[in-house]
């Protein structure tokens, strides 16, 4: 009898149902035990019986055959709920199985025993909201999992499941993995399908999923990725992701160690672990370093602005009305889109998305990679609404009920203000970034490269007051193979831990 779910990854987890080893039903059981159990928070619905159901018929066979996985709850699933983790869309079932997970179910053979947790509508990164509560980090209790696939990173480095599915859309599948000590690869825009029935505004969101091994990523890529036609952003796939780990020759590629990418305020030590991993995974791949300026514009804000349109349009009607069942962070977000997002905001936004596209254009001209910190620092406390809690625009803007009313005149009256002013808006928004500086920090190490639409994929490096660090490596467009085999170097050289200390047997890459 399985008396604890699996430790290592998710493929070596299917050699063991294979070998007879192990059995996807008692793996299965093990896993919603654990779940029950678990004090970390990490899901929001389970599946239960069915999972057991689907173990019991499970073809071990495929990639990820009987594997108990979690479903990130912004990815519909046919029949499950889908809040879309807002009290808005409480009660609402999904009429359809988002292709990702319909292949990660079909083709990948896996088991979904739930959803996992994530920030309100994937706007934050953070793991708090106020139809699930808060979710705590794997490594330790009362400190963020990060977001926005904030359940999948804990339930993975919880040692719950092996591996589960997330989305990135300035960071949510990095961020968190950074957070939790786990692997986060972004694909190039398009890698994974979104469809079907997603936006496509802002062109940014990639899907992919949160994992122990470079090689359960891969494998995740080997299922889900490929075009499809309900999503015309979508771009083929080799097929052969994890059978050409390691093809790659890192000797003589170029890399740009950039620690802060251009500005980005990192906690003490960062810079330092982020320096010291990067040259040693250069010394030991024997890549070069190569000494290239990196000054991308801050375009955090503007990017937000145009975000939520997507939202409003998921609402529909229902705003303002629904406004109480929002967290005030995403109220203050519309608030802020609505009275701030002019076309002339719209215009500012394209032309720093071109500026970042250049820099980025210039800095792979001189160089194969660029390295830099996922996170500014460790995590930081669960119950935080922002990932930045001191000299928060948000805070202030929701500090009190007479505050937050005055807060929405001011911004109804910039709205009417700025149809007549055109730059007023633009203006505003750069006073405020200047002012807050938690507006443009948050997430700004990772939506650059959502922005550019290139790679990048984040690894664990070591620890800062006993939490995870991760390091981002990204590289140009279609080169995804190139960063797991970069990936992979750093796995083999520098293994780190499978799961948080506490979380159950410990174990590294080498070990499974």
């Amino acid at each position: 009898m399985t008396d604890e779910p699996w430790q290592g990854d998710a493929c070596s987890l299917v050699e063991a149902f294979r070998s007879g080893e192990r059995s996807p039903v008692e793996e299965t059981q093990a896993v919603l035990d654990a779940i029950d159990q678990s004090d970390l928070n990490a899901f929001a619905y389970l599946h239960g019986e069915e999972a057991l159901e689907s173990a019991a018929s499970a073809d071990v066979s495929k990639p990820f055959g009987g594997v108990p996985v979690g479903v990130k709850e912004l990815d519909p699933v046919a029949g499950w709920p889908f809040t879309e983790a807002s009290l808005v869309f409480a009660g609402r079932k999904a009429e359809h199985t988002a292709t990702a997970i319909s292949r990660l179910i079909g083709k990948g053979g896996a088991v979904p025993v739930g959803q996992t947790t994530a920030s309100e509508f994937g706007g934050l990164n953070v793991s708090v909201t106020k139809i699930n509560g808060v979710t705590h980090n794997a490594w330790r209790q009362g400190r963020t999992a990060g977001g926005s696939s904030a359940g999948s990173a804990s339930a993975v480095a919880g040692g719950l499941v092996p591996i589960a599915s997330g989305g990135d859309g300035g960071g949510s599948i990095r961020i968190p993995a950074a957070y939790n000590g786990l692997v986060g690869m972004k694909g190039t825009y398009g890698r994974i399908p979104r469809g079907p029935h997603a936006f496509i505004r802002p062109s940014t969101v990639v899907m992919g999923c949160l994992a122990r091994s470079v090689r359960d990523a891969a494998r995740y890529y080997d299922v889900c990725a490929g075009h499809d036609t309900h999503d015309p952003t979508s771009i083929p796939s080799s097929g052969d992701w994890e059978s050409s780990l390691g093809s790659h020759e890192l000797k003589g590629k170029r890399v740009i160690i950039a620690p802060d990418l251009s500005g980005v305020r990192l906690d003490p030590g960062v810079e330092e672990a982020t320096l010291a991993a990067a040259e040693d995974l250069a010394r030991q791949a024997g890549m070069v370093i190569v000494d290239h300026p990196i000054r991308l514009p801050r375009l955090t804000a503007q990017w937000m602005m145009g975000n939520n349109s997507t939202l409003v349009a998921e609402l529909d009607d229902l705003w303002p009305k629904c406004r109480d069942d929002l967290t005030e962070e995403i109220q203050v977000g519309i608030h802020l889109s609505q009275s701030l997002y002019n076309i002339r905001t719209a215009a500012v936004a394209e032309e720093l998305r071109v500026k970042a596209n250049e820099v980025f254009a210039e800095a792979y001209d001189a160089a194969d990679l660029v390295i830099c910190a996922t996170n500014p620092g460790p995590a930081f406390a669960a119950e935080a609404t922002m990932s930045n809690p001191e000299s928060s625009f948000i805070d202030t803007a929701k500090s009190s009920p007479a505050v937050a009313f005055a807060f929405r005149r001011f911004m109804w009256a910039t709205r009417m203000g700025g149809s007549v002013a055109q730059r007023m808006p633009s203006r505003l928004l750069a006073w405020v970034s200047r002012k807050y500086p938690d507006v443009v920090d948050m997430g700004a190490l990772t939506i650059a490269a959502n922005i550019y639409g290139n790679p990048s994929v984040s690894v664990p490096i070591g620890l800062i007051d006993g939490l995870p660090i991760g390091m981002q490596i990204m590289g140009r467009h279609h080169e995804d193979a190139l960063l797991f085999d970069v990936a992979l170097a750093m796995e083999r050289e520098n293994p780190w831990p499978l799961i948080a200390p506490g979380a159950g047997t410990e174990q590294t890459p080498q070990d499974v």
